[in-house]
């Protein structure tokens, strides 16, 4: 994954968007602001994005998105439950239509047998719809598994507007 698919990925993402008139907001924790980077990296993508939140500890995850202590104590950071709470926070907190959300362990440390490093939960919403969820166990080192986790958080973006 280069550089300039994820670029071409955010580009799709804001044809798709602009078609559609509707906004999209990101939540982030590994990626530490590089999926709103790669959308900001299109010239106009004003139009269509409006914020990002970087949430890299769980105080920021509890208090820019109302994630709460309970999810977080009884499943971790890194958890399908925490990537839904950190999309309707995104949802609830943003005038945006679409949101995404991403935590992770990117590496080298921090990951364990049950959480190794490269294991990311994206999740995905759309106001008013329902929610998506997806582990995704990323090969490589930690810039291949945070490109990975953009990547994949752009495309799920581009499939729900599908």
């Amino acid at each position: 994954m280069t550089e300039d698919d994820i670029t071409e990925l955010a580009r799709k993402l804001g044809r798709a968007c602009k078609r559609r008139a509707l906004e999209v907001s990101v939540a982030e924790s590994c990626t530490g602001g590089g999926l709103a980077a790669a959308i900001t990296r299109i010239a106009g993508s004003a139009k269509w994005f409006d914020r990002g939140f970087v949430t890299y500890s769980n105080t920021a995850k509890k208090e820019l998105l109302g994630v709460s202590q309970r999810t977080l104590r009884n499943h971790g950071a890194v958890s399908e439950p925490v990537a839904r709470e950190m999309v309707r926070g995104v949802l609830k907190k943003s005038p945006s239509e679409l949101a995404v959300s991403i935590t992770g362990i990117a590496g080298p440390s921090g990951g364990s047998r049950d959480k190794p490093v490269g294991l990311v939960w994206i999740a995905w919403g759309v106001r008013g719809g329902p929610l998506q969820s997806r582990a995704f166990h990323f090969k490589g080192g930690r810039v291949e598994v945070r490109k990975q986790s953009v990547a994949m958080a752009l495309q799920g973006l581009i499939d729900l507007l599908r």
